[in-house]
């Protein structure tokens, strides 16, 4: 009835529970912030099924990566610790039917699995991880991508290559890691890894229907309330401190430090996280404001939060405000390098592939020489900061999970493509995906007169720009 190993029930392991549930929650947040994004910027007559694509798509992700995901990214572990067959014993503890799973933490030996509690919250933790990596998979093909290639998509990065990925580089003792590259929330797993894919799926689904070129049967990709997108930036900013700290280790008595094991501090990452906002603000205020497309004003603290995630453990904040202050201008020739390759995907790509290499790479220079990898209480190769940051090591994690993604992205991709297809049919495009598929009314389209104000994108040489969606109570400006 009452717990067998006491120090696995202690005020301290309580204290980790909650810190990590915390996290979890902000993480949870992410989520529902991306899915408000994205039904700003869709047409209403999209906007449901853009909502159930979303959640579907998160939850199918999640659950996959639980059946064995969390498996394989504690394989680094074993193979630290010495354990015989490392990758098929960490799989049978840590699938979802492993003992270590199912197994209340107060019965669980300490010495065998210490802190057995906080590490099953913090597989909850990568659960919503995956979900987050899947909404936004979701959003590069916005409003003409079939549900099920999501699905499939989904389920096959957050069930088998987003666990790979992070095995290599997320983790202390991990491959990459433990030779040198250093990572924080997860720049090479998460963000470079989405933005590879995301490239991939709208380059092969193509742009929506009216954007290079104006269709006589749509209006285009026209947003039909920034204002809810507005709110989801705000809410994803509300988020992304706690679900950050979430990315390393509190030690009560002992301190907190990094993912890598770096040293490093609550309140230095808290000041970091914010400097990145601030600083992405100035330039991404700039662009707004010389562009007049307010598009910028939103990306800018987004993209500054970018450039530091494979940092912000180790960053001094005034040099977060630094790295921050370019990163909108690395977004921007993102932007600018998918209108001109008319690649209908000006949001996902540049933000977290553009951004996230920048990010990955700077902190290879700014923090140059920086101890990294190992784990507490071990020797040798994977004693605690055994490694050290240097920008050779950064570009080697760059370059392969560039690679796995690409390798990755391009067979399953294609491999939809040429078998069920991606795309919706043109005339469910044409009539609105809520209507082809869930039975609502379609939204009527009308046609702004020449001289009307441009879409974001259409004012970069994008979409139209002429038409606007309405529905049946709404004006054309709505």
């Amino acid at each position: 009835m009452f717990a067998v190993f006491k120090e696995q029930v202690s005020i301290d392991i309580f204290a980790l529970d909650i810190f990590y549930v915390l996290a979890v929650i902000c993480l949870f947040l992410v989520v529902a912030a991306f899915g408000l994004i994205d039904s700003g910027l869709v047409r209403r007559k999209n906007l449901l099924d853009t909502w159930v694509q979303k959640i579907l798509a998160s939850l199918f992700a999640g659950l996959a990566f639980i059946i064995v995901g969390f498996g394989i990214w504690n394989w680094q572990f074993n193979e630290a610790f010495g354990v015989a067959n490392p990758l098929s014993e960490a799989i049978k503890s840590w699938w979802l039917g492993g003992t270590n799973m199912t197994e209340f933490a107060g019965n669980l030996d300490p010495k065998l699995v210490p802190e057995s509690d906080v590490l099953q919250i913090f597989s909850v933790f990568f659960i919503v991880y995956a979900a987050a990596m899947a909404a936004l998979i979701h959003s590069a093909g916005l409003e003409r991508v079939k549900a099920v290639p999501i699905y499939i998509l989904s389920i096959a990065a957050g069930g088998i290559v987003m666990p790979f990925l992070a095995y290599l580089t997320w983790g202390s003792v991990s491959p990459l890691t433990n030779a040198g590259v250093h990572d924080y929330v997860g720049n090479f797993s998460f963000y470079i890894f989405v933005g590879v894919w995301a490239l991939i799926l709208a380059w092969r689904a193509g742009p929506r229907l009216g954007v290079h070129t104006p269709h006589p049967g749509t209006s285009g990709p026209l947003p039909h309330n920034m204002g809810r997108t507005a709110f989801g930036v705000v809410l994803l900013m509300f988020a992304i401190p706690f679900l950050v700290l979430g990315c390393g280790y509190f030690v009560p008595g002992v301190g907190y430090f990094g993912i890598s094991v770096t040293s490093s501090g609550i309140g230095v990452v808290l000041l970091n996280i914010f400097m990145a906002f601030c600083g992405g603000a100035v330039t991404g205020a700039i662009l707004a404001y010389w562009r007049h497309d307010a598009v910028w004003a939103l990306l800018g603290p987004l993209a500054g939060y970018v450039s530091g995630t494979a940092g912000f453990d180790v960053f001094k904040p005034w040099e977060m405000l630094i790295v921050a202050l370019f990163a909108p201008l690395i977004v921007f020739a993102g932007y600018k390098t998918m209108a001109k390759l008319k690649i209908d995907e000006q949001k996902v790509v540049p933000l977290a592939l553009f951004g996230g290499i920048y990010g990955a790479i700077v902190v290879g220079f700014v923090k140059w020489h920086t101890a990294t990898g190992g784990y507490f209480g071990l020797q040798g190769k994977y004693a605690p900061g055994n490694s050290q940051i240097t920008p050779g090591w950064q570009l080697i994690g760059v370059g392969v999970a560039v690679g796995v993604a690409a390798i990755s992205g391009l067979i399953l991709i294609v491999g939809i493509e040429k078998t069920i297809g991606l795309r919706v049919k043109e005339a469910d495009e044409l009539e609105g995906l809520d209507s082809a598929y869930w039975g609502l009314p379609s939204a009527a389209e009308t046609i702004l007169p020449d001289g009307a104000p441009l879409t974001p994108a259409g004012a970069t040489g994008g979409p139209g720009g002429r038409f606007a969606t309405a529905g049946p109570l709404e004006s054309p400006s709505e």
